[in-house]
């Protein structure tokens, strides 16, 4: 059975103190919700990534790293290692957002090379991948997404794939004043699951979790979350505020 999972992505927010703000929040509205195969996330900055993993230790609510080096060690300045971020206590990691692709340059090849570093030290993978306007419009989109998932993940395992998470973000829809319908998210995340299946045993399929990550928000999270394979969603504004979480995490 796929679990539900609502993760929040802070992006570059939140100073020390916000952060020790909004999870305390979290923390006190969480306990008011039952969740029923559903997991919570949140990825803070890594300034604030260990203080959001020991205060939320005793909790359902789970933390991710936004990013993290292919490399183990070395001259690397001013990266993240695998084996630093799961030394304190962090078992998650977004790979691939749309941001780490158009502002810094990576591409499926350099993506892969950190897949395969995460899997080996232990590390759960959120993995990012969508097209852009232009490919949207002229029609792209599926090749384009195909791509991004075949170049980075079909080296895996069936084994591996245990530990991976899908994000569909369509790139086209997150501020830029378009706006992509339920129903498109649901063709997308269709066509995601039969790529997979095409490719893997049909326990992978039924198990990997596929997420949406185009601007949800309370007002239309709960008819995007009802389409039969989207599992919840990759948040973005809305992570920013523990009752705009909170209700993300209610309408799944």
């Amino acid at each position: 059975m796929r679990s539900k999972i609502v993760a929040g992505n802070w992006k570059m927010n939140k100073t020390y103190q916000e952060s020790k703000t909004l999870v305390k929040e979290l923390k006190k509205a969480i306990k008011e919700i039952k969740l029923d195969n559903t997991r919570v996330i949140i990825a803070p900055t890594f300034t604030n990534l260990q203080k959001a993993s020991k205060k939320t230790k005793d909790t359902v609510i789970e933390v991710a790293a936004q990013n993290m080096c292919a490399m183990e060690s070395g001259a690397y300045t001013g990266e993240i290692s695998a084996s630093m971020i799961k030394s304190i206590h962090v078992d998650l990691v977004i790979l691939g957002h749309s941001e780490r692709r158009a502002y810094f340059g990576e591409t499926d090849e350099s993506l892969a090379k950190k897949v395969d570093t995460a899997l080996k030290n232990n590390l759960e993978i959120i993995f990012c991948f969508g097209e852009v306007l232009e490919e949207r419009k002229n029609g792209n989109h599926f090749k384009v997404v195909e791509e991004q998932i075949k170049k980075a993940l079909f080296h895996l395992t069936s084994e591996d794939w245990k530990h991976i998470i899908l994000a569909y973000e369509p790139v086209w829809a997150i501020g830029t004043g378009e706006t992509a319908s339920p129903e498109q998210a649901q063709e997308m995340h269709a066509f995601i699951r039969e790529l997979v299946a095409e490719r893997y045993i049909s326990d992978v399929v039924e198990k990997v979790s596929i997420l949406y990550g185009g601007s949800v928000k309370p007002a239309n999270a709960k008819e995007i979350f009802s389409k039969e394979d989207v599992d919840g969603g990759l948040i973005g504004g809305a992570a920013l505020n523990a009752e705009d979480f909170m209700a993300l995490v209610k309408a799944i």
